[in-house]
């Protein structure tokens, strides 16, 4: 009995296709904001840190994001899902992270809002190559800051971390290898 020949399929489409998929899926499975576990007890003041610290770096992506728009108007078609992910990523983190962002406003030095605004402008490379090597660069930073972070919160927002850093990741690689 013979076999039928296997099909030629390029494995970058599908390679791509997967990486999509699975950054879509981190965002179905991590972009919830529900409320952590339980029996978190006496860290939830630091969940809800970690929360504001996610939510300002995530600000912060997307201020580079707006940047590298403003600067490279060609790349929109590209970067605009990526952006609306980072939009997303923000916000989940922010609806836990409210109180943390009082507390930290009250203190005497290193209010977040002065962390944001210091990053606001941030520079941009003339070429569109290398904007989207630095923004894919970003990506990546944040992606293993947030997995290194996983150990240390609790639940739920460790699952939300995981998958904001896998769609990090996915973006990264987006940027750099998925060109068109």
């Amino acid at each position: 009995m013979s076999f039928p020949p296997l099909s030629r399929t390029p494995w970058g489409v599908r390679r791509r296709s997967l990486i999509v998929s699975a950054a879509s899926a981190a965002l179905l499975a991590g972009c919830s904001a529900g409320p952590d576990s339980a029996g978190s007890g006496g860290s939830t003041s630091a969940t809800v840190r970690a929360r504001a610290r996610a939510a300002r770096d995530s600000r912060v992506l997307l201020g580079q994001y707006d940047a590298v728009l403003a600067a490279h108007p060609g790349l929109a078609e590209r970067l605009r899902p990526l952006r609306a992910h980072v939009a997303a990523h923000a916000a989940a983190f922010a609806e836990g992270a409210q109180d943390a962002t009082a507390t930290a406003s009250s203190s005497a030095s290193g209010s977040p809002s002065a962390t944001v605004s210091a990053a606001a402008s941030p520079t941009v490379p003339a070429d569109e190559k290398s904007a989207l090597a630095s923004l894919a660069a970003a990506e990546r930073t944040l992606a293993d800051r947030r997995a290194a972070e996983l150990l240390d919160v609790p639940g739920e927002l460790a699952r939300l971390l995981a998958g904001v850093s896998a769609a990090g990741s996915a973006h990264a690689y987006l940027l750099t290898k998925g060109e068109k």
